[in-house]
């Protein structure tokens, strides 16, 4: 009879990375950055007008409402196939996007792209590192102050519920958190101060919502009850001090919210009027 390590499929609590939220001061070069450069498709049916704009990465998001800026502190890493279509669309956008932060270089890794307006993304081709993945959102990495990572793990496997592990990665002592079926949350310990906290946040979903509510609420830490499906916190802590260890804003959905696995539109940005083929303007994203 096969064996098989079960323990692989094991999602945790947190089954899904949904989205980023950063403000941006200019929805035409938010566009012209997004969706021509990494050629992401804007989500047509919710928030489609000049104040906020959804952009579609596969099955999670990035939310741009309009606004003084915000940057991650950190790193978004995608998944897009096509490293030389790529380089070639944000080619294609550098005169559009002159005078603005907006950056990018090939790597070893893939191509690290910097936003108009400081964000950093890194974008890889599929690989076996990142699961099934054509087009998503395997991670976001965020660079957190020495000493941290081990109260961090302990943080979302106790209060989240969720798989947490805190380990060294080169250099640098990093946690792991498991956020959704091939997706984490990376907390990575840098020696440089962390910039100030703008009000960024990311957004997730919960199997047990109730659960993980209960503790936060226990210590002090619900920042915001926003209705029946959600609810915020800010501060990551440690649980002996209280002491609190990074600042993310959370938005944390359970998996009754209205929006829970909604099917997303995704283009294959290859695809233009022509070219144009009947029947390869979906983006082919789903697997391998």
């Amino acid at each position: 009879m096969a064996q098989y390590d079960r323990s692989v499929e094991d999602i945790g609590n947190v089954v899904s990375l949904e989205h980023v939220n950063t403000r941006v001061p200019d929805q035409h070069l938010a566009t012209a950055f997004y969706v021509s450069g990494l050629g992401l498709t804007r989500d047509p049916y919710i928030m489609t007008g000049t104040t906020n704009m959804w952009i579609n990465v596969g099955r999670s998001q990035f939310h741009l409402p309009s606004g003084e800026p915000q940057v991650l502190r950190g790193t978004t890493g995608l998944v897009i196939e096509g490293r030389v279509a790529l380089a070639e669309r944000l080619a294609s956008v550098e005169k559009l996007l002159a005078g603005t932060r907006f950056a990018w270089e090939e790597t070893a890794d893939g191509v690290a792209v910097t936003c108009p307006w400081g964000n950093r993304i890194m974008v890889h081709e599929p690989n076996a590192a990142v699961g099934n993945l054509r087009l998503g959102m395997p991670y976001v990495r965020l660079d957190v102050p020495e000493g941290t990572t081990e109260g961090i793990a302990r943080f979302y496997r106790e209060l989240l519920g969720t798989s947490a592990v805190a380990e060294q990665t080169g250099a640098a002592k990093t946690a792991w958190v498991l956020a959704g079926d091939g997706q984490h949350l990376v907390f990575r310990e840098t020696a440089a101060e962390p910039a100030a906290y703008d009000g960024h946040h990311v957004a997730i979903y919960l199997a047990d919502f109730s659960g993980p509510y209960t503790k936060l609420l226990e210590r002090g830490l619900i920042t915001e009850e926003s209705d029946q499906h959600q609810y915020r916190f800010l501060d990551i802590v440690d649980l002996d001090s209280g002491k609190a260890l990074f600042r993310l804003e959370h938005e944390v959905r359970s998996m009754r919210h209205p929006m829970y696995a909604r099917p997303l539109l995704n283009r294959n940005p290859a695809i233009n009027n022509r070219n144009y083929v009947p029947g390869y303007q979906d983006m082919a994203w789903a697997s391998l």
